[in-house]
């Protein structure tokens, strides 16, 4: 099949090199003439612009975008002009659901083109692992692009089948899924980026635990600024992180591929140097405390993850100052500048 890929970064090249290593045509554009130029040198059909890039496909054109969502509307109104009825558009980055809904109707009414938007979940990994794929748009267009997202899609052997699944495997287990209507698919995927944060900031925190486990061995100053540690001798452990997350790899119920990467990252990096604490947030996870507001639904450990994330950028640093002032207002507390420990 032939495919014509917008936006060749770490994902959007690697996407390019699976569908190709599985036969696909593809025709690539990006704004960096030299990203382009590379996938030409492996196999692509470079095309230096938006204008040569449509030209060079073949009607019904399928255009996958895989650009940062800030970028994803321009894009889009760029390209659908040079569209014609029929042809499909595909929106592979993390757009807020709710542009999909807008975008698909409003292309299909004043262009006949047909939105379909991908949730795509892999990172750099994607090109040996694959891609999970979360699908929305119209069962026709969907379709259409059944050969590439069984491309791109881990495939059947990814995991093991769940008990009690038999017959013909459904293209969820194959690794992508076609989710419902326009939209469908990035609301899915907001949730699932939603869950990562969760899951991320639960590791975090429990390693955190297990990193201060030798504050017994502390000297603590006894005066009304430091609360007393009443039970020293149950925190005198130098614990390895490094070496704990490799043996949780190993039969502990909370495995996963999170805890594969942080074994990895703590392996080389015991004390983690490399990384100052500043974690930033992309918009699913805000995205789906929204929706679980308009639903009514309680997300109690979505909303902590998300918040920390945003302590870790200083965006608490007000709230730490009104605190520390209302402690010297109403008791006299001086300020403990080190609080390392």
């Amino acid at each position: 099949m032939q495919l014509g890929m917008i936006g060749l970064g770490r994902m959007g090249a690697n996407m390019v090199r699976r569908l190709m290593a599985h036969g696909h045509e593809c025709v690539v554009h990006d704004i960096d003439p030299a990203a382009t130029s590379l996938l030409e040198g492996e196999g692509a059909r470079g095309a230096r612009s938006l204008e040569e890039l449509v030209a060079t496909l073949t009607a019904p054109r399928h255009v996958w975008i895989m650009v940062p969502a800030a970028f994803v509307a321009d894009t889009v109104d760029r390209l659908v002009p040079l569209l014609a009825p029929g042809d499909v558009v595909i929106d592979g980055g993390n757009s807020w659901y709710r542009h999909d809904v807008d975008r698909a109707e409003r292309l299909l009414a004043d262009h006949g083109v047909h939105a379909v938007d991908v949730g795509t979940s892999g990172g750099i990994h994607g090109l040996e692992r694959g891609y999970c794929l979360m699908v929305g748009g119209d069962e026709v267009a969907v379709d259409g692009l059944r050969p590439v997202l069984d491309a791109l899609a881990p495939g059947i052997d990814a995991a093991p089948r769940t008990p009690g699944r038999a017959g013909d495997p459904a293209p969820a287990e194959h690794g992508w899924l076609h989710c419902g209507p326009a939209g469908a698919g990035h609301f899915v995927k907001m949730v699932h980026n939603g869950i990562e944060y969760g899951l991320m900031a639960a590791y975090a925190e429990g390693l955190n635990v297990l990193a201060k486990a030798g504050i017994g061995r502390i000297d603590h100053a006894a005066d009304a600024e430091t609360a007393p540690l009443a039970d020293a001798q149950y925190y005198r452990y130098d614990l390895d992180l490094a070496a704990i997350a490799e043996l949780w790899r190993r039969g502990s119920v909370v495995t996963s591929w999170l805890l594969d990467l942080t074994a990895e990252a703590l392996h080389a990096d015991p004390h983690l140097d490399a990384y100052g604490g500043h974690v930033s947030d992309s918009g699913e996870g805000r995205w789906t405390i929204h929706a679980a507001v308009d639903e009514g639904v309680p997300v109690p450990v979505l909303s902590a993850a998300l918040y920390q994330r945003f302590s870790s950028r200083g965006r608490s640093d007000v709230a730490d100052q009104v605190l520390s002032a209302m402690r010297a207002g109403f008791g006299g507390h001086v300020e403990r500048r080190d609080e390392s420990r």
